[in-house]
């Protein structure tokens, strides 16, 4: 199998690694699915995805095809680079190699400018015309028309502080303070119509190539704030040149007043993710950004 004959056939891709007919490396991945390095005949590499053979549950049904649909919906002109999709299947994602790089300052201003121009493309309401995951985790994607303070509440916050509050990872305290700002979200403002975001830009989705471009990866795509996309890359230490990211965002199309005081808000969604899915590790990070909000 060559990469020609890949893109023609993508649905022969599993029959040709159930026989050992290409070369796989297992690679580092995300914390959710499997990921391998793929070598082609001609030589051409690709980065595989597959739900993990440790799992006890079966691939969620749309769990790859939505990462694909994402990928090819945030590919806008003037954005950020996104891999080709090879191959979307459901037991499995094939997307091109990218070979790592590091961070530059002109990358970072590049990517700053190139997010703006996505965000800029619009949605047709929050959500999306496929079913969410954030991590194995499923998000929904009704499209909606609310504004965009009850919406982020109802479908971001409230859904993964009640698996946060069931698993136990969350205090009675934590639940009651985080409800409590749930039922003000409309006091923080904000408010904008829905950009076509990439929903799950923690750090580690920034991918840096060694094309000296800045990548985005794993999206959870869907129409959201553009506030969120920025607010998450600030998440687990921060992204690499943040600030000429940032100001070169700013540059060409300027945040609206009171972004920077909105930040802990934004990151409240990914926060709540990480408790629902890994438990109270991450409790005294949710607890900070609530009172940061409450005391504001």
């Amino acid at each position: 199998m060559d990469l020609a004959y890949l893109r023609s056939h993508p649905q022969h891709l599993p029959t040709f690694l159930k026989h050992q007919r290409i070369r796989e490396t297992p690679v580092a991945g995300g914390s959710i699915a499997a990921a391998s390095r793929l070598t082609l005949d001609d030589g051409a590499s690709l980065f595989v995805k597959t739900w993990p053979e440790r799992s006890s549950a079966p691939t969620p049904e749309g769990f790859f095809t939505t990462e694909a649909a994402g990928l090819e919906w945030l590919r806008t002109p003037d954005g950020p680079p996104l891999p080709e999709v090879l191959a979307a299947l459901p037991e499995l994602l094939a997307l091109e190699w990218l070979d790592a790089g590091e961070p530059t300052r002109e990358g970072a201003e590049r990517f700053g400018r190139q997010l703006a121009a996505m965000h800029r493309a619009g949605a047709p309401a929050f959500g999306a015309e496929w079913p969410g995951f954030i991590g194995a985790l499923t998000q929904d994607n009704t499209p909606s028309a609310q504004p965009w303070p009850r919406w982020f509440a109802e479908r971001r916050l409230q859904p993964y502080l009640r698996l946060s509050a069931d698993g136990g990872a969350l205090s009675a305290a934590d639940i009651e303070a985080t409800e409590r700002l749930i039922d003000q979200i409309e006091v923080y403002g904000g408010a904008e119509p829905p950009s076509r975001i990439h929903g799950d830009l923690w750090p580690g989705n920034l991918y840096w190539a060694g094309d000296g471009r800045a990548w985005l990866i794993d999206p959870a795509a869907h129409g959201g704030h553009r506030e969120t996309d920025l607010a998450q890359l600030a998440l687990f230490g921060g992204a690499p040149e943040l600030a000429r990211i940032v100001d070169a965002y700013n540059e060409e199309w300027p945040l609206a007043d009171g972004w920077r005081q909105r930040v802990p808000l934004h990151q409240l969604h990914l926060l709540l993710v990480h408790t629902a899915l890994f438990g109270s590790a991450y409790r005294s990070a949710v607890r900070q950004a609530v009172d940061t909000l409450l005391l504001a």
